[in-house]
């Protein structure tokens, strides 16, 4: 990690490494766009025109786990977490200010946002409300990685903070489930709540195979890899290789996605949108409300990136697997969960966008992560 000298006013030249950002990417990074919405297609179309292929997916299940899904998951993460420098953790453990505002902004303003927003625009389909409440519990601990890594991000800081989100999640999930589904809409006067019930046990599963697994993996790889072939190798000969692997995953993961529940999307349309909305609200909300906080507290841009991209993602394997189990696969909070990554997804890649179109003019105190094998 390197630092750039802030001179606003100094009249210096356009550092030549860090001039038109996204005209640097590789092919298939700046065309992110074009392949994820054609992957969400093919797999609405596939869901929509194979008979039974969504009940076939479905049927690929261990203990409430999608299979395919977490295969594709496992190989979007695992790159990513291999280029991971592990021995600069400390760098990030010792960073206060953003450990606090990533545990305050996941874990009390983001389900409290989701919550007024669901109330707000779907106070009259009370189980789409509940199936986005639940979305909004499960903070991101899997794809916000690969989010994170395009936009030039802090690799380091994003492993400890989805390690962090990962732990809260199995204490709190369930805790805050109880608060805001059933306690809080008593107390306000909003009508009887719903009971979520959800056990630590699914959530550290959970939480075990869409972190645990591929941070494993990518801890061992990095560092038996530099043992065997030196970092400079390692990081310019090895992680070009398996690198382009994260979006292949990607893409098989948004492909099942969609195939799983084409044929609910596609016949429920008017319902789709009503969901849409306050998850759109969402998302940008989160996104460029913790982004200005970031630049307000001092951080860099690469980890106010991270802070970002961690605050505005969501876990949507946990959200629909535990929709699924307290309210049947046909119901409305399923829905709710299965169009909460037919809309992040696509924002999230355009916030990509965003993010390195900001990247070249920050601000003072801007910090560059160097990315040698991208």
């Amino acid at each position: 990690m390197t630092s750039t000298a802030p001179a606003p006013s100094s009249g210096r030249a356009p550092d030549p490494a860090e001039t038109n950002v996204i005209a640097k990417l590789s092919t298939l990074d700046r065309f992110l766009a074009v392949w994820i919405l054609a992957a969400m297609a093919v797999g609405l179309g596939l869901g929509r025109l194979v008979p039974g292929l969504d009940s076939a997916l479905a049927a690929m299940e261990v203990g409430g786990i999608s299979l395919p899904i977490a295969l594709g998951l496992l190989v979007m993460m695992y790159p990513v977490l291999a280029k991971v420098r592990y021995d600069r953790l400390d760098t990030v453990t010792g960073d206060r200010r953003l450990l606090i505002s990533s545990l305050v902004i996941n874990w009390l303003l983001g389900p409290a946002v989701m919550f007024a927003l669901a109330w707000i625009f779907l106070a009259d389909l009370p189980e789409y409300r509940t199936g986005l409440i639940i979305v909004g519990l499960a903070r991101c601990i899997a794809m916000v990685i690969i989010w994170n890594d395009l936009a030039r991000g802090d690799r380091e800081a994003a492993a400890v903070l989805v390690a962090l989100n990962s732990v809260f999640q199995v204490v709190a999930f369930g805790l805050l489930g109880w608060f805001y589904l059933d306690l809080l809409p008593g107390w306000l006067g909003l009508g009887e709540g719903d009971h979520l019930d959800v056990s630590m046990g699914k959530i550290a599963v959970n939480v075990v195979i869409f972190l645990g697994i591929p941070l494993l993996a990518g801890y061992l790889t990095r560092r038996f890899g530099e043992r065997s072939m030196g970092r400079e190798r390692y990081e310019s000969r090895f992680l070009p290789r398996i690198g382009p692997w994260a979006l292949y995953g990607l893409l098989f993961t948004i492909v099942l996605l969609f195939a799983l529940q084409g044929e609910t999307i596609t016949n429920q349309p008017l319902d789709v949108a009503r969901i849409a909305l306050p998850l759109l609200a969402y998302f940008v909300i989160m996104w460029f409300g913790t982004f200005a906080l970031g630049k307000a507290i001092g951080l860099a841009y690469d980890r106010t990136t991270t802070l970002a991209f961690t605050a505005a993602g969501n876990n949507f394997e946990l959200a629909i697997a535990v929709a699924i189990g307290a309210f049947g696969v046909t119901s409305g909070q399923a829905l709710s969960g299965v169009v909460g990554p037919l809309i992040e997804v696509p924002v999230l890649v355009a916030l990509v966008y965003v993010s390195l179109a900001w990247r070249r003019r920050f601000g003072p105190g801007r910090l560059t992560t160097v990315h040698p094998e991208r």
